[in-house]
């Protein structure tokens, strides 16, 4: 069910933190950073995909 969820949201370009997670926890940085909180990861992803807002848009 996990990985069929995990298509769907890949087809629909919605970012799924479950898989960041495993991704974090089979190769977490050097530096020993925890990883991101979930509402931090929507927000990075958000304005990877957006911007950070301090464009201005014609429509």
């Amino acid at each position: 069910m996990r990985r069929i969820r995990s298509t769907f949201r890949m087809i629909f370009g919605i970012p799924d933190y479950e898989l960041y997670l495993d991704y974090w926890h089979a190769a977490p940085p050097k530096d020993k950073q925890a990883p991101m909180s979930e509402k931090e990861f929507f927000r990075q992803a958000i304005e990877q995909r957006y911007g950070s807002g301090n464009r201005t848009r014609c429509c």
